[in-house]
């Protein structure tokens, strides 16, 4: 077989391989770090139905970054289980090859509140796997963290569905804001060890709505790793990172492996080859991006070659790397102060 290969780069030499596509900017919980409920109230204007891609765009436009590299995708949101009809997406998603020709590596970050019910579907149409957000595994705590007191045991309801149905792995993201859930770290990893769920903690970060966010939140991830290995042992898994997110930690004795997402301690923009294109059709080309690109000129059927060249242009230009530049200021005292695209728009 003909290995194809893009020589596709940016001003780092870093290649694109991951697309985020953010299906729509609601989602039904109201995270403080997200998208708190005093600045996302009933009467927020978020997009309407014919304002989001349509799903021929979408499809489009995940075929024209497959075709510049792109191995990855991740649906994400909002919640974008709100968006009805995901399946079929999905189902067009999943028939599309990676220039080695390889099925692509089609993944859904979900608050797990609508999983329980659709996770089956998800899988016939051809999700690879899986990743939930679960902030606490205390009622009351994860009650006020969601926002809308959504009870633990329909997210782990969910989370046991995937399981069950095949989505592997799953994995379930919790950030960690000091002072506020840092207590759940060892509930969590009892939780988890010998289930099959990759735990994954992240470092609070000054994006989407942490409008109110300081240094003095941020838990490192070396201080929830030694948390951890003050009860359960931990071994390096030793694999490299590679473009992954997460450093892999194992239990010494067999009981699965822990991430630990370390953006703000450790940025790891080096090894980003991550793009989003967000529900309204805008690009961007880092998480902390201020602005993005409007790609919607481009997604009309025909364009595939006009959206490819702009979309290279793009890519050729971009020299992201807000957190290394983040970690250049002093840390003590330093408050959110970047502006940023809300989170729910152009997804994690």
């Amino acid at each position: 077989m003909t290995t194809h290969t893009t020589d596709l780069r940016d001003t780092r030499g870093r290649p694109l391989r991951d697309l985020r596509l953010s299906v729509i900017d609601q989602c039904n919980f109201r995270c403080p770090y997200c998208m708190p409920k005093e600045s996302y109230g009933p009467d927020f204007p978020f997009m309407s139905s014919s304002e989001r891609l349509s799903f021929e765009q979408l499809a489009r436009l995940a075929r024209t970054f497959v075709e510049l590299g792109v191995e990855k995708l991740r649906i994400t949101g909002g919640e974008p289980l709100l968006r009805k009809d995901l399946p079929r997406l999905i189902e067009t998603l999943a028939a599309m090859r990676t220039l080695e020709g390889r099925p692509l590596d089609i993944a859904l970050t979900t608050n797990g509140s609508l999983l329980a019910a659709r996770a089956q579907s998800l899988k016939d149409a051809g999700l690879s796997r899986i990743t939930v957000s679960l902030d606490s595994l205390d009622d009351k705590l994860a009650g006020r963290m969601n926002g809308v007191d959504f009870p633990v045991a329909r997210v782990l309801e969910g989370i046991a569905a995937a399981q069950r149905v095949g989505l592997a792995p799953v994995k379930v993201n919790t950030v960690i804001e000091r002072g506020v859930n840092d207590s759940q770290i060892l509930p969590l990893v009892h939780h988890f060890r010998d289930s099959g769920v990759q735990l994954r903690f992240i470092e609070y970060m000054d994006v989407g709505g942490a409008s109110r966010w300081s240094a003095s939140q941020v838990l490192s991830a070396d201080a929830m790793r030694a948390i951890v290995q003050q009860h359960y042992p931990l071994a390096p898994d030793g694999a490299t990172r590679g473009h992954g997110t997460a450093e892999i930690w194992r239990h010494a004795d067999g009981a699965g492996s822990i991430g630990f997402i370390s953006s703000m301690s450790h940025p790891f923009c080096g090894d980003c080859v991550r793009a989003r294109v967000a529900a309204d059709g805008k690009l961007y080309l880092c998480l902390f991006s201020q602005q993005g690109a409007d790609l919607r000129p481009w997604l009309g059927e025909g364009q595939e070659a006009q959206l490819a060249s702009r979309v290279r242009a793009l890519w050729e230009a971009r020299s992201d790397r807000y957190s290394e530049l983040r970690g250049t200021v002093p840390a003590s005292g330093r408050t959110h102060a970047h502006k940023v695209v809300r989170m729910s728009l152009v997804g994690g």
